[in-house]
């Protein structure tokens, strides 16, 4: 109405409004207390960490430019067909070489004795292709645990220019087994270009 004189401070109906907007800011600020909305520092990286998940560098993890544990693979291949000077085997028998190294994750291949050292236990899968080239005679290849050969292959047709020896298999290894091929019967002085042999961790035990 006009002329009505207004009084401060105002009446019970509006004096209620103050306790229970000050009653929301207490429950606000128990709420963010208590963790259920991050708290921001200026300057400051705030870092959360999930529940049961192994910092970096810390037991179960990996450090900075370092493979996961667990992360295990390997590829190697025959680039030409003969060793150059140097090298040790003359494809006639021993241990089969490969030149190059594709793939090497956890270290474990050595191409200086083409094998692989297991770095940790588990279930390993293992493959390898041994070309002939102009060769009549019957080759045996055998994928070698340790001084135990474990599968072999053939390549034993006297009518083409080309054969391969080919298998694969699982072993479960202990750190330290090695894993090799071995020619244990013909040659390959023909040469072995395009061979190859490969393997990685499936699971770690």
């Amino acid at each position: 109405m006009l002329g009505t004189k207004r009084h401060w401070p105002p009446g019970p109906s509006l004096s209620l409004g103050l306790p229970l907007a000050l009653t929301l800011l207490a429950l606000r600020a128990g709420w963010a207390q208590e963790g259920s909305e991050p708290v921001l520092l200026e300057g400051e990286c705030l870092v959360v960490c999930e529940p049961g998940r192994a910092a970096a560098g810390g037991p179960g993890g990996a450090a900075l430019g370092e493979a996961p544990p667990g992360r295990v693979a390997f590829a190697a291949v025959r680039s030409h067909h003969h060793e150059p000077a140097g090298e040790i085997g003359n494809g006639t028998s021993g241990a089969i070489y490969f030149d190059q190294v594709l793939v090497n994750e956890g270290g474990g291949f050595d191409r200086t004795s083409g094998s692989f050292v297991a770095p940790v236990r588990g279930v390993y899968s293992f493959r390898f292709h041994v070309v002939k080239v102009y060769n009549r005679q019957t080759v045996q290849v055998s994928l070698m645990l340790n001084t135990w050969p474990v599968v072999s292959a053939f390549a034993n047709d006297p009518d083409v220019t080309r054969e391969a020896a080919t298998s694969s298999v699982l072993l479960p290894l202990d750190p330290g087994d090695r894993v090799s091929l071995r020619l244990r019967r013909g040659n390959l002085l023909g040469g072995w270009k395009y061979s190859s042999f490969s393997g990685f961790l499936i699971f770690p035990l």
